[in-house]
């Protein structure tokens, strides 16, 4: 079994190693330090820590303030709070002027378990795309998700990083290299092509592997920088493969699949399947139990694969 770590606990600790690189990195929070793992910087950097309370809309106005004073602004809550909570401050104060503020959010998605609906955010990808100017990353694990906030902190403009909750399985070795904007091929495959962002990639490789098993041949296509989209390689995917699942902890439009198939409709149409939450609001209860009963399991991915093959036109 791969070993799990926590985005958000790498987060946390990118976050410190960046304050000795930069005095210029500053730190907002909104009441959720222990649970965002901002407060690893909080405490190594008391100065340059904000703890703006229950206020997320003015946690906003500050970092765009600190943009806009020269600071390198991280704003970290829970992702059912920023965007939804804030959308209008988001546009306005960071989007529109496209402030150098860097939003990373945690518990993204219905793996917030217990907390309910209330707290699962499966909107927030599609309103963070809407926002021109801004770059969204979905991290597959904790080794891209140090890389993926270091190179936030090294570009100019707003960016909006979305991590889970969950300790979940490393998909990467310590020597990979994340890029801004690339996708990248997890494995190949010739009979299909699985597109999946976050805690997808890690059920995607699970279910191409239960696949060869069975005859079937998937690529796995880690997509982490939802904007700007890699829509080469995606368009090199269809036309490899002909048939393509995308794979999300996020409702069924508005996200991934939603960003995928314009591309794919506009250059090589191919049959298509989705694997994501169908128009609901999810309940409490535990993670895994979920991510079942909504369809977000590798099974889910297989059956989806077995789905768009039938439909797959034959060479």
């Amino acid at each position: 079994m791969p070993e799990e770590v926590a985005m958000r606990e790498a987060y946390g600790k990118t976050l410190v190693e960046l304050g000795k690189e930069n005095k210029d990195v500053v730190v907002l929070d909104a009441d959720l330090s222990k649970s965002t793992m901002t407060t690893f910087f909080a405490k190594e950097f008391p100065e340059r820590f904000f703890d703006c309370g229950i206020a997320e809309q003015n946690m906003v106005g500050i970092a765009a303030g600190l943009a806009s004073s020269g600071k390198i602004p991280f704003a970290s809550t829970f992702a059912v709070f920023v965007p939804g909570r804030c959308f209008d401050q988001i546009r306005v104060s960071i989007a529109s002027p496209r402030l150098n503020v860097k939003l990373v959010v945690t518990h993204g998605g219905i793996t917030v378990g217990e907390d309910g609906s209330s707290h699962q955010a499966v909107e927030d990808l599609s309103l963070a795309l809407s926002l021109p100017g801004f770059t969204v990353i979905v991290p597959a694990d904790a080794i891209e998700t140090a890389q993926a906030v270091r190179t936030a902190a090294s570009s100019i403009g707003p960016f909006y990083i979305r991590l889970a909750r969950l300790k979940t399985p490393l998909v990467y070795k310590d020597d990979y290299r994340f890029k801004l904007g690339k996708a990248v091929m997890m494995r190949p495959g010739k009979d299909a092509t699985i597109i999946a962002i976050g805690i997808m990639v890690a059920s995607a490789l699970e279910a191409a592997d239960n696949l060869k098993k069975q005859g079937i041949d998937c690529g796995v296509l880690n997509i982490s920088t939802l904007k700007p989209i890699d829509e080469a390689t995606i368009i090199k995917a269809a036309t490899d493969t002909g048939a393509i699942v995308t794979a999300e902890e996020h409702l069924e439009h508005g996200g991934l699949g939603s960003i995928v198939s314009q591309i794919v409709v506009k250059h090589q149409p191919v049959p298509m399947e989705f694997v994501a939450i169908k128009d609901t609001y999810a309940e409490s209860g535990k993670p895994a139990e979920l991510l079942e009963k909504y369809g977000l399991t590798a099974k889910d991915i297989e059956q989806a694969v077995h789905t768009v093959l039938k439909r797959k036109k034959k060479p």
